[in-house]
């Protein structure tokens, strides 16, 4: 076979390809064991850049060499050599495909389509990871403030930082949630979000927040000297998601939340990008189960909650933390906290901000986890305190500031009454002590 010809073959060597101009895509599949897999991935990879399930025309020799994809790798686990066990029902596999990067561009809508698209239909196939060539990456600019912006926004050089999502969820007037802001902000609360289900609803506005929690920021700063970012949540239709952001900026809040995964990457993208729109943007997790909790189809979590939103400019993004209500196995929560928050060429890190039924008890494993460049999320946390959510974000600090002094709670809480309070009345979480 001449080297035209293996060019023109949708199988290469790992060392055969060139990463700079590959975006190389990692899958587990599970089918029955008769299944020839090492030859549908050829097929996979045709269908996913060139060609069809039968040859067509356009597809020529020169156009294959340039833009087919390409299968570096299949892996059956276990590694089966000399024979397959009789009996066996169903093989696992591993398969890594070179996607050519010219054929996506700079942009998330086209690479889904493209390591993702029609084979998500095609049975038990995950995509678990994409490794990105830095042409790629170049095309975004990521988190207009990250990790050290929001730091710096705040002047909190080093602690993890606290968050507190208004709660309930809908359903109160504005009269309901300024109470409710002012005590969370008085508490301690370094950010205050809206939560997920209320937008710019009929009973609510969201402008009208924005107006009457900008308010109360300022008092509460000029008798705290402590800084609160509110996150507005934007949510909406197009075009109406820009306006309300827009709006918003204009009105003086100084952060915003969108739900990314209901309005999609691009919108998020478009939000973050937008030399007009000069603050932090946090990104709301919702709908991330229905693409990545199958352990047989869709996409893994730290795609959907780590890189993607990341690529895309989200400056902190919520993700379900095991400790709480959140159904997460603890590795998988720390990989999707690395996709954030560790190095990825140009891009700043983003904070990520673990949730779901967390409570100053559960801190000091929080913090053991993940380390300091956090922010601790809490809705019922807080406003569930028997004294209120002033003393309920003032438990959180308090239970924030034992864990960096390496100090258990229980100790702690002797002079603290807001946090002895509740290391009492939600004592030994992890069945070991309230200090993890």
């Amino acid at each position: 076979m001449s080297m035209e010809d293996i060019l023109s073959q949708p199988l290469a060597l790992p060392d055969g390809v060139d990463y700079d101009e590959y975006l190389i895509a990692t899958y587990f599949v599970s089918f029955a064991a008769e299944m020839p897999i090492p030859l549908l991935a050829q097929a996979l990879a045709i269908e996913q850049s060139t060609g069809t399930w039968v040859p067509v025309p356009g597809e020529t020799h020169e156009v294959r060499c340039k833009h087919v994809a390409r299968v570096i790798g299949v892996y059956e686990i276990p590694d089966h050599e000399f024979e397959v066990p009789k009996g066996l029902e169903t093989r696992n596999w591993v398969i890594q495909v070179a996607y050519p990067e010219v054929n996506i561009g700079e942009q998330i809508p086209m690479m889904l389509t493209t390591v993702v698209g029609n084979i998500s239909m095609g049975g038990k196939i995950k995509l678990i990871d994409v490794r990105f060539p830095e042409k790629y990456v170049a095309g975004f600019k990521g988190p207009k403030f990250g990790i050290p912006g929001i730091r710096k926004l705040l002047k909190v050089p080093r602690r993890p930082l606290l968050n507190n999502m208004i709660k309930p969820c809908t359903g109160y007037p504005l009269k309901v949630g300024a109470d409710l802001f002012r005590q969370a902000a008085l508490g301690g609360c370094d950010i205050i979000k809206d939560d997920e289900l209320i937008a710019d609803a009929s009973f609510n506005s969201a402008l009208g927040r924005v107006k009457k929690y900008r308010q109360i920021e300022k008092q509460v700063y000029e008798e705290k000297g402590e800084h609160t970012l509110y996150t507005v949540n934007i949510t909406d239709k197009i075009p109406k998601v820009f306006e309300n952001a827009k709006h918003a900026v204009e009105l003086g809040c100084n952060a915003l939340m969108i739900n990314y995964l209901a309005v999609g990457f691009p919108v998020l993208q478009a939000l973050a990008e937008d030399p007009a729109i000069n603050v932090p943007i946090l990104a709301h997790m919702d709908v991330a189960g229905a693409l990545y909790m199958s352990p047989y189809h869709g996409i893994s979590s730290h795609l959907v909650l780590g890189k993607l939103p990341r690529l895309a400019g989200a400056d902190i993004v919520v993700i379900p933390a095991p400790y709480g209500k959140a159904p997460v196995i603890p590795d998988r929560f720390q990989t999707v906290a690395r996709n954030l928050s560790f190095p990825l060429y140009h891009l700043k890190p983003t904070f990520p901000m673990p949730s779901g039924g967390i409570t100053p008890t559960m801190v000091p494993q929080v913090i053991k986890d993940l380390g300091m460049d956090i922010v601790i999320g809490s809705g019922g946390g807080i406003h569930a305190h028997p004294q209120g959510p002033i003393a309920g974000g003032k438990a959180f600090r308090q239970a924030i500031d034992a864990a960096m002094k390496g100090i258990p709670l229980e100790e702690y809480a002797k002079k603290h009454p807001e946090l002895d309070v509740v290391v009492k009345m939600w004592a030994d979480p992890f069945g070991k002590g309230v200090s993890g």
